[in-house]
This record gives C-alpha cells, sequence and structure tokens, in this order.
C-alpha cells in the first residue's frame, strides 16, 4: 500500500459516475425519510419519546446504508421504510386503546420536585445528573427549589414546572452553579440551610454539622428565599 495515495483515499475502486450514484441514493434516502415523518404525523423533535428516538435512529442506519453501500439496493430499503411505518402505526393505534400498553412503550410522567422539594423515590430511579437537572430549571428562570410547587419530567425527556406564587414561595435549594454556592457539612454561621441532595430546609447553629432527617445526606448549603422574577 503507498501512503497519502488519493486515487484510494478519495474513491478507492469506484469510478467517478459513482459519486452520482450517490447524490441519487442520498436524495433517495432523504424523501423516504421526510415521507415517513409526514404520513407518521411526527411532532417537534424536542417532544420525540423513547419509542420515537428508536424509530428515527432505525430509519437513520438505513438511510446512512442505502446511501454509501453499493451493494445495497433501493427497494429492500423501500420494504425497511414501509415496515417501521406499519410499525409506527401498530404502536400509536395500540397506545390509543391500552393506556397500560402505551406506558409501557413510552413511559409515563414522573414527579420530581413536590412542594419544593425533591421527591426521592424518583430521583433514585433517574439517570439524571444534578447539574443537567440544574441547568433546565436554570433555563425556566429557577432559582431555587422553594419557588417550585410541582415539577414534573416528561416523556419526552422535557421538565414541567408550576410556580408558587411570589407570596407564598418558600426557602428552598439553590441551583445554581457551584461557583455562586457554597457547600458545607459543619455550617460556618446559623440560618436557614437546604440539603443538597433532597432539598429540605432547616435552621443550623454556627459549626452544626448534622444528617438530613429526609435523606440521611450530610451536606448543607445555605437556603435561598427569593421569589422568582420572571
Amino acid at each position: 500500500m503507498t501512503a497519502f495515495d488519493w486515487q484510494r483515499m478519495l474513491l478507492d475502486q469506484f469510478p467517478l459516475m459513482f459519486l452520482a450514484e450517490v447524490a441519487v441514493r442520498a436524495a433517495f434516502a432523504f424523501l423516504a425519510v421526510f415521507l415517513f415523518l409526514r404520513i407518521s404525523g411526527r411532532r417537534g423533535i424536542r417532544q420525540l419519546s423513547l419509542f420515537e428516538v428508536l424509530i428515527i435512529l432505525t430509519l437513520g442506519s438505513a438511510a446512512g446504508d442505502v446511501s454509501f453501500y453499493e451493494d445495497v439496493p433501493l427497494l429492500p430499503i423501500t420494504v425497511v421504510f414501509v415496515t417501521l411505518l406499519a410499525i409506527y402505526r401498530l404502536s400509536v393505534w395500540g397506545m390509543s386503546h391500552s393506556p397500560r400498553f402505551g406506558r409501557w412503550l413510552e413511559g409515563k410522567p414522573v414527579t420530581i420536585i413536590r412542594d419544593g422539594l425533591y421527591e426521592l423515590s424518583s430521583l433514585n430511579g433517574l439517570s439524571i445528573s444534578s447539574d443537567e437537572f440544574f441547568m433546565e430549571l436554570r433555563q425556566q428562570g429557577v432559582e431555587h427549589l422553594g419557588q417550585v410547587r410541582l415539577g414534573i419530567l416528561e416523556i419526552d425527556g422535557d421538565v414541567s414546572l408550576f410556580f408558587y406564587d411570589r407570596d407564598e414561595v418558600r426557602m428552598g435549594l439553590s441551583v445554581l452553579p457551584d461557583d455562586h454556592r457554597t457547600e458545607h457539612r459543619a455550617v460556618p454561621h446559623g440560618g436557614v440551610y437546604a440539603c443538597t441532595r433532597c432539598g429540605f430546609t432547616q435552621p443550623l447553629e454556627p459549626g452544626q454539622a448534622q444528617a438530613c432527617p429526609r435523606c440521611d445526606n450530610r451536606t448543607w448549603t445555605m437556603a435561598l428565599g427569593h421569589p422568582r422574577a420572571r
């Protein structure tokens, strides 16, 4: 083998006209995916459920194969698209007639914040980092959990939040980045502190170190009580 062989690197054994065939194959794959999304009645990209992500990934794999591999004929790929469309339509029909089947296939919304506190049972079962979740809250104008009456993780990954009125806001766990909050095991000053794991708040004396009575966590940060700005 010759290093930096431009013929091998760019086209290998394929003739130059194969590039035109690749363009036709790519256009076919694009049209097939486009028709699938139109016929299936797809919603916005931010609203993809786990099942729909699986369908889209399978479509993408089939589209990539037919675009680049010369030994992949078009008709079998067409059968793949038609089969996926039939599976999708049949699954949607099943979900509309059986809520249990729908929950099994796509999951169900999960309550993750209730009355300004994390739902511990939900936290233990979810694979989501606190930094990622805090970012979601900050993007919706949340500064601390005491502003949130109810938080629900939807099946598409979005977080729906329901807020307290300004005069009902309570002390809560800060969701600001680490640069804007300090965590302690033994608190340096007296005041109201929030458990960094579940959001439980309670007054602590200077130098006091104790476990959270709700989740047994031993790390605390100063609780915030500001009303929501927007």
